[in-house]
């Protein structure tokens, strides 16, 4: 007997189709699975024979042969469990083919039956939604597919439970996820801005930042509150559109890591530590999966103590900074993973920290500082677009109360600015439509200067013998700060405070 059994696999963030056939013949006992299974799913093997028979069905005493076309592809992972079983209980008349058309089946099983969460239901739903009727999985992953509309799911809890749903003795109830009630029950961030005890320049220059998008390198002594500023940093920008919550969500299935049911609503905050490996960094193993770069895809990646992490490692962020992806290339396949964020990164300005230090006096010598400043490259050095000085404070402002402005107050202003860029660039969600992005053509059209402004431009240029593309990062960051103001036209105040942003620019540490 013959079953074929609708599922679906995960190459990156895509998914594709498969069709899982399963033949049960005569002939010597025996259960092969062909069609380029990895590890895991030949060891699905002794999985699904003690999971139909702790069910209460019979396992067939014959050869069984089970393909996962197209054979050409290589499979992976426990998601396979559940239509290879279904498939077995077809080719052995315990279900009907007629019953398994236009279902897709998607699952791990364990030895007892019950289901188990894999990874990729979100893209496996949203690439298959338009050649199938329904999505059978474990009822966590179920949560995840439920986001896609326009699609019956069904959360079930075991192999047993499946096959009464399709005889249609005791049916499984769909999945709905109503989008007001998860926008209701978000996570409540009580880190906010009025937190912080003066620092009223780099609050300012992060608002410039997070209005137009721009990467931060935030220096500083040690205790200074550069942590502390990152931290409350996603609370000043907007929430997540509903496209950028899906492709954020996309990312976290694929990778395993959705721990709540619905989207992700709150922008992604990836803070790996130093001691961090270049695969953890930028993805991979055998089969790549995302990694911190990507993870942070329309949130922000914090990087503390900068220089500490390896130059490698430091170097896979060239790419995605420049091009909003990172392909991870294998022998046999190449992987692109979207990875637009938004870097701040945190350093102190020597290896004990007080080089810029008014009260504690620097030990390191000038070989020491310049050994600890050439670990951050120059071509990576100038993808960032903002270097902001935060000084030691003063007791006068540590003592104080708290007089700052709420996170929410400057939110208000971010959103504006970041509702102007997406007027001014047509909204391009592929691209991101904000001045940091802003092409050379671009840059030319929106970017017009005061003569005044032009002047003052040209004599930081001959000063600071600054790159190209610190250039176009100048001009980016100034057309910003006029969008703050509301002004057309770039003056002179805008200019000089963009070229103020770019201190390490200058010949700061000789």
């Amino acid at each position: 007997m013959h079953a074929k059994v609708n599922s679906g696999g995960v190459l990156g963030v895509n998914a594709y189709p498969i069709d899982v056939e399963v033949d049960v013949s005569g002939g010597m006992p025996g259960f092969s699975v062909v069609g380029l299974p990895d590890a895991s799913i030949r060891e699905s093997r002794d999985r699904i024979r003690s999971a139909i028979k702790n069910s209460g069905f019979c396992f067939p005493n014959t050869k069984i042969t089970a393909n996962l076309s197209p054979a050409n592809i290589k499979k992976e992972g426990i998601g396979f469990d559940l239509p290879i079983a279904i498939g077995i209980l077809g080719a052995t008349s315990v279900l009907r083919q007629v019953e398994l058309d236009g279902i897709v089946f998607c699952g791990g099983l364990s030895l007892n039956g019950k289901l188990k969460y894999f990874r990729g239901a979100l893209p496996i739903a949203m690439s298959l939604k338009r050649s199938c009727t329904a999505f059978i999985m474990p009822k966590m992953s179920a949560y995840e597919a439920a986001n896609i509309p326009g699609i019956s799911v069904y959360g079930a809890e075991s192999l047993a439970e499946i096959v009464e749903h399709i005889k249609k003795i005791t049916p499984i109830e769909t999945i709905t996820i109503p989008p007001r009630k998860i926008a209701a029950n978000k996570p409540y961030n009580s880190l906010d801005f009025n937190d912080v005890k003066g620092q009223e320049h780099v609050k300012r220059g992060l608002e410039v930042a997070a209005s137009g998008n721009h990467n931060i390198l935030l220096l500083g002594p040690p205790g200074s509150g550069k942590s502390m500023l990152a931290k409350r940093f996603p609370s000043i920008l907007p929430d997540l559109t509903a496209q950028e919550a899906l492709e954020a969500t996309t990312i976290y299935s694929v990778a395993g890591k959705i721990k709540a049911t619905g989207l992700l609503y709150e922008r992604p905050f990836r803070a790996p530590h130093h001691t961090i490996s270049y695969a953890a960094m930028a993805g991979g193993g055998s089969w790549p999966l995302p990694g911190e770069i990507s993870l942070a895809h329309n949130g922000i990646l914090f990087l503390d103590e900068f220089p500490e992490f390896r130059r490698d490692v430091l170097e896979t962020l060239r790419q995605p900074l420049e091009s909003g992806k990172i392909t991870i290339a294998r022998v046999n396949q190449a992987l692109v993973y979207p990875s637009r964020f938004l870097l701040i990164s945190a350093m102190n300005p020597c290896p004990c920290g007080y080089f810029t230090d008014p009260i504690k006096k620097c030990q390191c010598s000038p070989n020491q500082i310049q050994r600890y400043l050439s670990k951050i490259s120059g071509p990576l050095l100038d993808r960032i677009d903002l270097h902001l000085e935060v000084p030691r404070l003063k007791y006068n402002e540590l003592s104080r109360k708290r007089m700052g402005e709420t996170s929410d107050i400057i939110k208000t202003r971010v959103i504006k600015n970041r509702n102007l860029q997406r007027k001014r660039f047509d909204y391009k969600p592929a691209r991101g439509s904000y001045n940091a992005y802003m092409t050379s053509k671009e840059i030319e059209t929106f970017c017009t200067l005061s003569q005044d402004a032009e002047l003052i431009l040209k004599e930081a240029i001959l000063e600071l013998g600054i790159s190209a593309r610190a250039y176009d990062k100048i001009l980016k960051i100034s057309r910003t700060i006029a969008d703050m103001e509301s002004s057309e036209t770039i003056e002179t105040n805008h200019i000089s405070e963009a070229i103020s942003y770019r201190s390490l620019d200058k010949s700061l540490w000789t």
